[in-house]
C-alpha cells in the first residue's frame, strides 16, 4: 500500500480560490510535504512519489519555460499524451503563466489534431511519444498550425532522436530551468479574472468538426465548492486514476477536486493494467466508465460459470443476500437479522475476494459518462463495493447531479447540486441553469447561442425527475427510436437490459426508427477479458 497523508478531515482550497492557479498554488503551499502524485517509469517498476511541493517546482519551471517563450496570458497551450505526472505538470505549469490549457486525445489523425492546433490557435503543444510526435509534425507540416511556436517532447530522449526534424522542436531542459518567481506568478494571476476561460475542452465532433467548450475559472471554483460538500473525501485517501486528462472529467472531477481536497492518486501504468495495478495501489477511491464496471461483472459470472452448478447456486444465493441488506440501507430500513447473517457469511465465502481484486480498501466508486445497468449496480453494492452514479456534461462543467453516500437511488444519477437548477422541458429534455453552465463555444457564437438559451442550458438528454428530485435519465433526444406505429422507444433501455444477459455481450446497438419492430446488433466481448 502506497504511502498517503495522515488521517483526518480534508481542508479545501477553492473557497478561498478565484482562480486554477490559486487553488494550485493554496493546495501546494498547505500539503507540501504529503504525496500528491505516484506512478511508474516504466511497467513492473516501483511507484514514485511525487509531494505536493515537488508538484508545485516542477509546474514552477515549466512556466517560466513558457514565459521564456513569450507566451502571454490568454494564449492557449496544448497537451497530448496519457495520464501521467507530466500531463498535470505542462497543465498546471500553463495556469501559473495565466495560460488557456487543453489535452488533444492521444491516438489522432493528422487531419484531427491539425484542426484543433489552428483552430485553437496554440502556440505550443507537449507531446508524448514517438507516434504522438510524428502526428503533431505531420499535422503541422506544408505551413499548417503557423501560429504554433513550439513543440516540446515529454523527454529528453525524445527530444534528442527528433530535434533535427524541425526547427520548432524546442529541448524539454527548457522547462526545466529556474522556477517562475512568486511575484511573477502572482502578476500573471492578477491579470487572469474569474470570468476568463481557463481550459477548453473539445466535445466529439458527430456533426461536424469539434467545438471547443471554454471553461472558465469560476466555472471551475463553483463545480468544486458544489461538489466538495458531497465527495466525502479524507486526507488519506488514496485513488488510482487512468481515464484520459483530455476528457472533462478525468480533469476537473478528478485531477483538480484532488487539488482542492489535498488526496494523492497513482496513475495506472496502462489502462490493461488498471486490475493488475489496483492490487497493488490499493485505493480507498476509484472513478471509471461504466465498461470497466461491466467487464469486472462479466469475468466474475464467467469465473461462476465454470464452477460446479452447486457453487453457482450457494452463489447466487449470496448475492441476493447481499442485494436485499444493500436495499434496505439504501431505503434507510433495518436490515433484519436473519439478512445480515446470511450477508455476512456470503461475505466470508465470496465478497472479501471480489474486494480483494479492487485492493480489498475501495469505500466509495464513482462513475458517469453513460448509464450503468441496475443490475450490476445492485450486483457491487451487495458485495460491498458501493458505486455512485453522477450526470454532467462538459457544457455545466461536468456534474450537476450525484449520488451520494446517504442520498442513493440506485438506477438515478442523483439530485442536483447546490446552485444548480434542473427542469424538463415539454419534450422531456434535460435543461440546466447555474453558475456551472459554460461560457459557450470558442469561435462559434451560433452553436453556443443554440447551447444556451435564456440561461438554460439544453443538454440534449431526456429524463424524469421524481417527486424527491432523483434524476432519472432515459436516452439522448436525437436518439429515439420513432417506431412505424408511432411508439417512442429509448434504445439505451433495451442496449441496457440486453448487455447484462450474458458476460459473452460486450455492446448492443438497438435500431428501428420508422419501422414495425426493432431490431439490435450485438458485439461479443473478445475471450481473453473473460480468462
Amino acid at each position: 500500500m502506497l504511502k498517503t497523508a495522515s488521517p483526518g478531515p480534508i481542508h479545501t482550497v477553492c473557497g478561498e480560490s478565484r482562480t486554477v492557479a490559486e487553488l494550485f498554488r493554496r493546495r501546494c503551499a498547505a500539503s507540501g510535504p504529503d504525496p500528491a502524485i505516484y506512478q511508474r517509469e516504466r511497467a513492473g517498476g516501483p511507484w514514485v512519489c511525487t509531494t505536493w511541493s515537488e508538484f508545485f517546482d516542477q509546474a514552477a519551471r515549466a512556466a517560466q519555460g513558457l514565459a521564456d517563450l513569450g507566451l502571454q496570458p490568454g494564449e492557449r497551450a496544448a497537451i497530448l499524451g496519457p495520464t501521467r505526472r507530466h500531463w498535470c505538470v505542462f497543465d498546471m505549469a500553463a495556469q501559473l503563466a495565466g495560460l488557456v490549457s487543453y489535452g488533444v486525445y492521444p491516438l489522432q489523425t493528422p487531419e484531427q489534431v491539425r484542426y484543433l492546433l489552428e483552430h485553437s490557435d496554440a502556440r505550443v503543444i507537449f507531446v508524448d511519444g514517438e507516434v504522438e510526435l510524428a502526428t503533431v509534425l505531420a499535422a503541422a507540416a506544408d505551413g499548417a498550425a503557423p501560429q504554433l511556436q513550439a513543440i516540446v517532447p515529454w523527454t529528453d530522449a525524445l527530444y534528442r532522436a527528433h530535434a533535427a526534424s524541425d526547427p520548432r522542436i524546442v529541448d524539454p531542459a527548457r522547462f526545466q530551468g529556474a522556477p517562475m518567481d512568486a511575484a511573477t506568478i502572482r502578476a500573471r494571476g492578477e491579470a487572469r479574472l474569474p470570468e476568463d476561460t481557463a481550459i477548453l475542452v473539445y466535445t466529439s465532433g458527430t456533426t461536424g468538426p469539434p467545438k471547443g467548450a471554454m471553461i472558465s475559472h469560476r466555472n471551475i471554483v463553483d463545480v468544486l465548492r458544489a461538489y466538495e460538500g458531497y465527495s466525502d473525501l479524507r486526507r488519506d485517501d488514496l485513488s488510482l486514476s487512468f481515464l484520459p486528462m483530455a476528457h472533462v472529467a478525468e480533469r476537473i472531477l478528478a485531477f483538480y477536486s484532488r487539488i482542492n481536497a489535498g488526496v494523492a492518486t497513482a496513475y495506472a501504468t496502462s489502462v490493461a493494467a488498471v486490475l493488475p495495478e489496483l492490487s497493488e495501489v490499493q485505493p480507498t477511491l476509484f472513478g471509471s466508465v461504466p465498461r470497466i464496471f461491466e467487464k469486472a461483472h462479466a469475468r466474475i459470472q464467467a469465473e461462476i460459470s465454470r464452477r460446479p452448478p452447486a457453487v453457482a447456486k450457494i452463489f447466487a444465493a449470496a448475492v441476493a443476500a447481499g442485494r436485499e441488506r444493500a436495499r434496505r440501507r439504501l431505503a434507510g430500513e433495518r436490515v433484519p437479522l436473519g439478512v445480515e447473517l446470511r450477508a455476512r457469511l456470503a461475505d466470508r465465502l465470496f465478497f472479501r475476494k471480489i474486494r480483494a481484486v479492487f485492493g480489498g480498501r475501495v469505500r466509495m466508486m464513482v462513475t458517469g459518462a453513460a448509464p450503468t445497468d441496475r443490475a450490476i449496480l445492485e450486483f457491487f453494492w451487495a458485495v460491498g463495493l458501493p458505486i455512485y452514479e453522477l450526470y454532467g456534461m462538459t457544457e455545466a462543467t461536468v456534474v450537476t447531479h450525484v449520488n451520494v453516500p446517504g442520498h442513493t437511488r440506485l438506477g438515478t444519477v442523483g439530485r442536483a447540486l447546490p446552485g444548480i437548477e434542473c427542469r424538463i422541458a415539454d419534450d422531456g429534455e434535460i435543461l440546466i441553469r447555474g453558475p456551472v453552465v459554460f461560457k459557450g463555444y470558442f469561435k462559434d457564437p451560433e452553436a453556443s447561442a443554440r447551447a444556451v438559451i435564456d440561461g438554460w442550458l439544453h443538454t440534449g438528454d431526456v429524463g424524469v425527475v421524481d417527486a424527491d428530485g432523483y434524476l432519472t435519465l432515459k436516452d439522448r433526444k436525437k436518439h429515439l427510436i420513432i417506431t412505424a406505429g408511432g411508439k417512442n422507444l429509448a434504445p439505451a433501455n433495451l442496449e441496457g437490459a440486453l448487455k447484462p444477459q450474458d458476460p459473452l455481450i460486450s455492446h448492443v446497438h438497438a435500431h428501428g426508427d420508422r419501422r414495425p419492430y426493432v431490431v439490435a446488433i450485438v458485439a461479443c466481448s473478445p475471450l481473453e477479458t473473460l480468462e
